[in-house]
């Protein structure tokens, strides 16, 4: 009989329970941040847009540095050109929409008519009634809509103070982000204790770096995506051919799911305007561009710049779209990959080494290639039956 109460509890038991509070207790405080972000959504969402479009321009500001600009002048024409290309494509996709739209309620109506036609005079014999009226019904919802698809979306003034107030936020935050980032970084994170102050700051500046790379390679993967499909469409004579171009463009920025679902949109497009042969062709362009990216550019360009598993990647996708729709999904996989990098560098022996693994890894190599059966340290001691538990 033992007087200590602990040592009657088995050790599986102990254990069990040590790892329990503990996951409980980094549940709670994960819940707890959430709350936090969610409840300063409307301040979180523009600044880490600003980290974003910072990991964007900062090579463009450096760069100009390097060449005697001073920092202040090169942040000052990064951004003045890239709000200026920005506003210059926004502008002409908007008016090719508004112009298009109207010849593409035509077609669809058009297409409505011909779906009609087929269901009650093709071998299916639907009731015409029925089928008239359905069909009658989608192209009046259509056309008594129209104006709302090319100017009813930004016509209420709460949508327009927010997004301006949003804007100005991102603007505001990004130019300090380029012109002093790494010494707002130096600041904040002397909240962490002096002898670990180093290792968190190079793991900082490590994750950064990370996500320059991911911001760039995305870039080019979107533009080849926008750049591909846009053409095929083109030369198929889908109307809106350049504003769908833009829509996979920047679905391209979520990685898997967006470049999908903005290629189906096409899809559809092309068979309600061009008929189901030329939505088959649209399909095999779309689908064909999504092999070049997953095989080719996804593996050669993102998965240089960033060590993510495919399942994190969907995973946290699913997350940041279910917590906070699109802005969610944008966000959420450039936020994993920093967090990955980060935590690699702080619990390596050598932060420097472990950051050139990362960045300068084969693609092509699995990232768990050890067996049960390899002599790796880890394995060989799970074979063994010595499995570390926390400390109760």
């Amino acid at each position: 009989m033992t007087d200590d109460p602990a040592e009657s509890v088995h050790p599986v038991v102990r254990v069990g329970a040590a790892w329990t509070w503990r996951l409980l207790v980094l549940f709670a405080g994960l819940v707890v941040i959430g709350m936090i972000v969610h409840r300063l959504e409307s301040v979180v969402v523009p600044v880490a847009l600003a980290l974003l479009a910072s990991a964007l321009l900062s090579p463009l500001v450096d760069w100009m540095q390097r060449r005697g600009i001073p920092r202040v002048v090169a942040v000052i024409v990064s951004i003045l050109g890239s709000l200026g290309l920005l506003v210059g494509i926004l502008t002409f996709v908007v008016e090719q929409f508004i112009e298009g739209v109207p010849a593409l309620t035509d077609q669809f109506t058009g297409s409505v008519t011909q779906i009609q036609n087929w269901l009650t005079q093709g071998p299916l014999h639907f009731s015409e009634d029925q089928i008239r009226s359905a069909g009658d019904s989608v192209v009046r919802s259509v056309q008594s809509n129209q104006e709302a698809l090319t100017s009813g979306a930004l016509t209420t003034a709460a949508v327009i103070g927010e997004m301006l107030t949003g804007a100005l936020l991102v603007l505001f935050t990004l130019i300090f982000f380029l012109y002093g980032g790494q010494q707002i970084w130096d600041f904040v994170s002397r909240i962490v204790p002096t002898r670990a102050r180093r290792r968190v700051r190079s793991a900082g500046s490590q994750a950064f770096g990370s996500l320059v790379g991911y911001v760039r390679a995305t870039v080019a993967v979107a533009a080849v995506d926008a750049i591909g499909i846009g053409t095929g469409l083109a030369i198929l004579g889908v109307p809106l051919a350049l504003p769908l171009a833009s829509l996979v463009f920047i679905g391209a920025f979520i990685p898997i799911v967006g470049a999908v679902l903005t290629g189906f949109v096409a899809v559809l497009v092309a068979l309600v305007t061009k008929g189901f042969i030329t939505a088959l062709i649209a399909l095999a362009i779309v689908i064909a561009v999504m092999q070049v990216e997953g095989h080719v550019l996804q593996p050669l360009l993102l998965g240089r710049a960033v060590r993510v598993h495919p399942l994190a990647v969907v995973l946290a996708i699913a997350t940041g779209i279910v917590m906070a729709g699109i802005i969610g999904g944008l966000l959420s996989v450039p936020l994993v990959a920093m967090a990955n990098t980060a935590i690699r560098s702080l619990l390596a022996d050598d932060p420097e080494e472990a950051y050139e693994e990362i960045a300068d890894a084969d693609p092509s190599e699995p990232m768990f290639p050890a067996a049960p059966d390899s002599p790796h340290p880890e394995n060989q001691k799970l074979s063994r039956g010595e499995v570390d538990g926390p400390a109760s």
